[in-house]
């Protein structure tokens, strides 16, 4: 009786002792995130220094070596792993201004990877598009863009967000607004279509027919909020000009002003150029050749810096990193953390990544991917891993009410196919999870527009998600158990009434916009 009453001791000592440990360690981090904390100056070095990180420029590569030297400023080794090359692009200064019926400098941006004008610039009369009954009318109008500057974009009927309208008119002017909107937008989207083209190649088409320049104002429902992507274009400048401008302009054109602008743009065209991921690298102890990965891809769009798509995800990522590593400097399991390349572009870096190193993603334990703004966590999926609830159970156990108050929780869940990184490692099978945030008006307001800067930032939730994060990644690499990566049965397709399947590795593009 005795024996067993001292064998029972043992084990209650030894767990007090272990849960003892594994509070302290929280603690631990919880104070190294609170008290010196580098969020701030991470951001203003990321953001406000190295800019926003359009794949293939300069800024770029400058950020991924940024990235590398300060990871060895922590004692953590880091390297930039070159996966492919892209068509090198350098943003230069943009004017776009009115030039008739009067003078005006318009807010207006160049597209990305779009050729320079000359120092002169281009100056035109804007054209819209009529209605087309079908592509025939379309062909037998299309010579009237010649030499013409073809505004692509339809006008419109306001440009106050919903939310402002909710709040301040009548619920009979709200609906009205809306109706009228609905029918704009479908008949722009028919006559689109009616052209035989799609919204991503008329530029090309205009191009053609000699047109000297492309305005676009892609509204992102928000006020001074548009959506900055590619131009389309291989010779003439496509610009974005803002919603008030643009239809400011669009109204003269249709009263039959002579409307000219005058666009300057100075880009440079870089030639090919290689594109990378960055990768920094805690050594395991016990377990070397498992993983658990901190994820966030680095690059971003280029018309803000970036901030919350994704530095924020950077930024978490980069001080989780750190946070452990004066904390936590002996991990059980190897920490990883993957800044990955053209993410924009369809998860290239990640992808090649799974690709080129097989051993490792046989090797993760787990993945912790954050990318959809600055908001505080507060969903997580176990992405169709059928016992994903036991190891994440026992892992958010751990962590301190504060941080996880606000978490909704999906068991098994469905395998992410898109969206961001983790689902690169997803489709190769490794149990691999988004940290999905809060949205703080992320898609109209951050997510690829003009106004995702640092000052959209808010850095209580995004200290929250780096704490999180450091527990969850501290609590994966203790686990004594290696995770299941038994996948749940899924459902059936509503849509094609088949069994879902899993989804398959994307192959990588390797040579981004050299076609």
């Amino acid at each position: 009786m005795k024996k067993v009453l001292l064998i029972g001791a043992y084990f209650l000592c030894s767990t007090f002792a272990i849960s003892q440990t594994v509070e302290d360690m929280v603690n631990a981090i919880e104070k190294e995130g609170i008290e010196n904390s580098q969020l701030e100056q991470l951001a203003y070095e990321l953001m406000d220094l190295n800019g926003p990180r359009l794949v293939g420029t300069p800024e770029m590569k400058s950020a991924h070596d940024w990235a590398v030297n300060t990871y060895k400023k922590w004692g953590i080794s880091a390297e930039n792993q070159q996966w492919g090359t892209w068509k090198g692009w350098q943003r230069g200064i943009t004017h776009v201004d009115m030039v008739s019926p009067r003078v005006a400098s318009l807010h207006a941006t160049q597209l990305a990877w779009n050729p320079s004008t000359s120092s002169k610039g281009v100056t035109a009369s804007l054209i819209t598009l009529p209605s087309f009954t079908d592509s025939l009318s379309f062909v037998k109008w299309l010579p009237n863009v010649k030499g013409k500057i073809v505004m692509v974009s339809m006008l419109q009927p306001t440009g106050r967000p919903d939310e402002n309208w909710e709040e301040y008119a009548t619920k009979a002017s709200f609906e009205k607004m809306k109706s009228e909107r609905d029918s704009l937008e479908k008949i722009w989207r028919q006559n689109i279509n009616n052209t035989g083209y799609t919204s991503r190649n008329i530029n090309a088409a205009f191009e053609k027919a000699g047109a000297v320049g492309i305005a676009q104002s892609r509204w992102s429902e928000g006020f001074g909020a548009n959506k900055i992507f590619s131009a389309g274009t291989e010779k003439i400048p496509a610009v974005d000009i803002s919603l008030e401008d643009y239809g400011m302009l669009y109204r003269m054109v249709e009263h039959g002003a002579d409307t000219k602008i005058k666009i300057v743009a100075e880009s440079k065209d870089l030639g090919v150029v290689p594109t990378f991921n960055t990768i920094a690298t805690i050594p395991g102890t016990e377990f070397p050749d498992e993983y658990v990965i901190l994820s966030a891809h680095f690059d971003s769009w280029d018309g803000g810096t970036g901030a919350t798509d994704n530095g924020t995800g950077t930024i978490t990522m980069l001080e989780a990193a750190r946070i452990l590593k004066k904390v936590y400097p002996n991990p059980k399991r190897t920490i990883l953390v993957g800044h990955w390349g053209s993410e924009e572009q369809g998860l290239n870096g990640s992808s090649s990544f799974v690709e080129d190193h097989p051993e490792i993603v046989a090797g993760v334990q787990a993945l912790f991917n954050q990318d959809n703004g600055t908001g505080r966590v507060v969903r997580l999926s176990g992405q169709g891993f059928l016992h994903a609830y036991d190891y994440l159970g026992r892992w958010l156990e751990a962590v301190p009410e504060t941080y996880k108050n606000e978490i909704e929780t999906t068991f098994p869940g469905s395998p992410g196919r898109g969206g961001s990184d983790y689902a690169s490692f997803v489709a190769a099978g490794a149990p691999a999870f988004s940290l999905s945030s809060l949205s703080w008006d992320y898609w109209n307001y951050t997510w690829h527009t003009n106004l995702d800067t640092y000052d959209k930032i808010v850095f209580d939730d995004v200290r929250n998600n780096a704490i999180l994060t450091a527990i969850l990644t501290y609590m994966a690499c203790e686990d004594p158990e290696k995770t299941s990566r038994e996948k749940a049965v899924l459902g059936i397709n509503p849509r094609s009434g088949k069994q879902g399947e899993w989804p398959t590795p994307r192959t990588p593009q390797r040579k981004g916009g050299q076609d």
